[in-house]
């Protein structure tokens, strides 16, 4: 057997001073940098605690851990030690083996991992230098080796399409596969409910004979959510979102909930969907399947023309959808004014709109960005890479979804009379950081936009009345990025704030049942409160530590996608070294500028001694380049054309250089 390798750790920068007084004790969650430095955020520090490589001990990024100051040294900034692991982010990584011996060693592919993971022979299962893995960290109780595990799973050649995805999808801690018992669960609820149909739709309302249809993009096999239009005598409409009724399917307590509870939520790569719920649930039993009877659960609200609510309902329904759209199908009917159902699609469309804009006049901020979408062949490599199309479609299903969730939390928050036992699931979205707005605005600046948010105490009229005034401009995407990454994280919380980019005092999920988990519990929330009962006291912590878990599941979820759209932007890119495009620049700094291609928004770097022969320095206050003999200037928003010069697959990234 191999030798487990020895490491030896870098000296710190400083040695502290030795003192009798105890070192104050502090805990959090560590961060730790591709260099192995580490940093704990510790209430009134300006700045976090910086915790050098030697004192990590045995710490991972990520990890909640007790840490201690050390006494000032020479270093201007505070240093500190970490004395124990409290509870570990994460057991398992994805990496490249490579043979050492009979042994192997796991290079993750997390650059925040420091560390390779020693795998013993006898748990190397399958695997081949070479190859990727999923590996679990078993042990590491001595910083001064390497951490021991086992590789649990072999994902394959790195570079294939395959592998790439599901090593994504394995690093952010997904997994394609239900266990068995999941699955044979599943098939016997779809058994269930089809041999007793007609004793499911008991005590239901029967909207059937009502005109119903979904709209989803072209490719949907899961449908969650459907409209139904009925014109009333007082010239008002009945209109029914009439939602999947996942939690008569999946019961707490069964495996289906406690595998969905896992998941949190369905995953979406570029070439695939990982679903929540096994696909005789999500694309059969819960799909609202055109011409089929299904079980809803539904917001039906009686409103006018103006988007003006006079009554509301909420309970469990059956429906039968008659049309399935896809969003390009409903726009062409709503464009040539005729074709079936146009006159349900024209009084949706026409109120979805007056929706919109009453939203707006209260603040609400539109962050419509653009997003891409891939063409692959029957290998997964990307033969193009699309804008998506943003239709009215889009938006009336939107608007009729955020109705939704907006009255249903309404109706919940209102309807409260013990409001500190009886449980609910709101999404939040808290108020900016006055810093990040600060720094927005210098940014804003920089563009020539100077009579946006000079007050710190911004509201969400400002910023909206900013993405008005740039709309169809140049420099529309880049402020937009800019403004969304001022923003807070919207959040699951049992704790009502309001949502400041929506400008809704109450909201929640509720929509989308057979992918968020979220709303599957809003679902349970809803139907307790109809029937009159409340959580127990005790439960209500734990609906808050759920609501935490699953906002972070969601944080995973979002990088994995971003993850799939970089990978395939650079391995698109990489066919296309030493041609031209035209891009604006997207980001400045002191080694280098930033450039997003147009069309296919692949963002690569420009490196400082590319851009021409002169000395560049930062001009922080304006965000550019300034080239000291020629005064050439490169600023964010600048158009500029760029050749293709490298692509590098592992690390997702580009390097461009300027073109004339």
């Amino acid at each position: 057997m191999a030798e487990r390798r020895k490491f030896k750790r870098r000296s710190g920068k400083t040695k502290s001073r030795q003192t009798d007084k105890k070192p104050t004790a502090l805990r959090g969650i560590i961060s730790i940098n591709s260099q192995g430095t580490g940093y704990l955020a510790k209430p009134g520090f300006r700045q976090d605690i910086e915790i050098e490589n030697e004192h990590l001990g045995t710490a991972l990024n990520g990890d909640e851990v007790e840490a201690v100051l050390l006494p000032r040294g020479n270093s201007q900034r505070t240093q500190g030690k970490v004395v124990s692991i409290i509870k570990r982010l994460r057991l398992k990584f994805v990496g490249v083996v490579r043979e050492n011996g009979a042994d192997f060693q796991v290079k993750p592919d997390d650059k925040k991992m420091y560390r390779e993971i020693f795998v013993p022979a006898g748990k190397i299962a399958e695997a081949k230098g070479g190859e990727k893995v999923l590996v679990q960290l078993d042990e590491w109780k001595n910083s001064s080796s390497d951490p021991v595990g086992r590789i649990v799973k072999v994902i394959g050649k790195p570079g294939v399409h395959e592998t790439e995805m599901r090593s994504i999808l394995f690093e952010k801690g997904f997994d394609e596969d239900f266990p068995p018992q999941v699955i044979s669960e599943a098939e016997q609820v779809a058994k269930n409910l089809r041999e007793n149909f007609s004793e499911e739709t008991s005590g239901r309302k029967d909207f059937r004979k009502t005109v119903t249809m979904t709209i989803d993009p072209i490719d949907a096999k899961d449908f969650d959510d459907a409209l139904s239009v009925k014109k009333l005598s007082d010239g008002k409409y009945q209109i029914g979102i009439h939602i999947a009724d996942v939690s008569h399917f999946v019961r707490e307590g069964s495996n289906l909930n406690k595998e969905a509870r896992k998941r949190g939520l369905s995953v979406y790569l570029v070439d695939r969907t990982i679903p929540m719920l096994p696909e005789v649930l999500s694309n059969d039993l819960c799909s609202l399947r055109p011409n089929e009877d299904r079980l809803a659960f539904s917001a039906v609200f009686e409103i006018n023309q103006k988007g003006v609510v006079s009554s509301k309902w909420f309970g469990r329904t059956v429906i039968r959808s008659d049309k399935r759209f896809s969003y390009e199908e409903a726009q062409k009917i709503l464009n040539s004014r005729s074709g079936n159902f146009y006159d349900e699609l024209s009084v949706l469309d026409t109120i979805a709109k007056e929706l919109r804009s009453l939203r707006f006049k209260k603040g609400a901020i539109d962050f419509d960005t653009d997003e891409v979408a891939f063409e692959l062949d029957s290998e997964g490599k990307p033969l193009k890479i699309i804008k998506k199309e943003r239709l009215d479609t889009h938006r009336l299903v939107e608007e009729w979804m955020l109705l939704a969730n907006r009255e249903v939390a309404e109706y919940i928050f209102k309807g409260q009379k013990h409001k500190k036992i009886n449980g609910f699931l709101y999404r939040v979205h808290n108020l900016p950081d006055q810093e990040k707005i600060a720094n927005l605005s210098i940014f804003l600046r920089a563009l020539g936009y100077e009579t946006f948010l000079k007050d710190k105490n911004v509201n969400s009229k400002d910023i909206s009345a900013l993405l008005t005034k740039i709309k169809g401009k140049a420099e529309e995407s880049l402020i937009k990025t800019a403004a969304l990454r001022t923003m807070a994280k919207a959040v699951y919380s049992t704790k009502n704030i309001g949502h400041y980019g929506l400008a809704f005092q109450y909201y929640t999920h509720f929509t989308s049942p057979i992918r968020r988990y979220p709303d599957l519990l809003v679902h349970r929330f809803l139907a307790k409160h109809l029937n009159g009962s409340l959580s127990k006291q005790g439960e209500f912590s734990q609906y808050e530590k759920e609501a935490r878990e699953l906002s972070e599941k969601e944080v995973k979820a979002a990088e994995a996608e971003r993850d799939s759209i970089k990978y395939k932007q650079v391995e698109y890119m990489k066919e296309h070294i030493g041609e031209v495009f035209e891009g604006i620049i997207s980001g400045v700094t002191e080694w280098g500028v930033y450039v997003e291609e147009k069309t296919t928004k692949s963002e690569g770097m420009v490196r400082i001694r590319d851009l021409g022969d002169d000395y560049f320095s930062l001009d922080e206050k304006n965000y550019a380049l300034i080239g000291r003999k020629t005064k050439k200037k490169f600023a964010l928003g600048d158009n500029v054309k760029f050749k293709v010069v490298a692509a590098d697959l592992e690390r997702k990234t580009l390097d461009y250089s300027p073109a004339s």
